[in-house]
């Protein structure tokens, strides 16, 4: 396992969050293949403890994800989390400019989508 090194888009700009979650509060479809809100990157910021994180075209590259590694997840890639533990982590979602809604897929499920403005 790796830590993703990634930042956000320069002018990301914050359009909403969830709620804080841990493992018993977790919102279920995110555990599984699902994408961000549409035309929008998420960014999992971990409070406490860790969790796993899979793009669904690589899934033998787990990466790990804590206080210090957040994840940057790119618009329009099917991914889902694990979670091994004890773990406090929300997901931010930001707006960048230059994202094109040409390609969506919209069959795709999308917990984020309730969260944004």
């Amino acid at each position: 396992m790796r830590f993703q090194e990634k930042k956000l888009p320069e002018g990301a700009v914050k359009v909403g969050e969830t709620p804080l979650m841990n493992e018993e509060t977790v919102l279920k479809p995110i555990l599984n293949k699902h994408m961000a809100p549409r035309g929008k990157y998420g960014y999992v910021v971990v409070e406490k403890g860790s969790l796993q994180f899979v793009w669904e075209d690589n899934i033998e590259d787990v990466l790990l994800c804590d206080k210090e590694h957040p994840i940057v997840i790119t618009p329009e890639r099917y991914h889902h989390v694990i979670i091994t533990g004890e773990v406090e982590f929300k997901v931010e979602f930001y707006k960048v400019k230059d994202i094109s809604d040409e390609k969506l897929d919209e069959e795709s499920v999308r917990p984020g989508e309730q969260f944004v403005k």
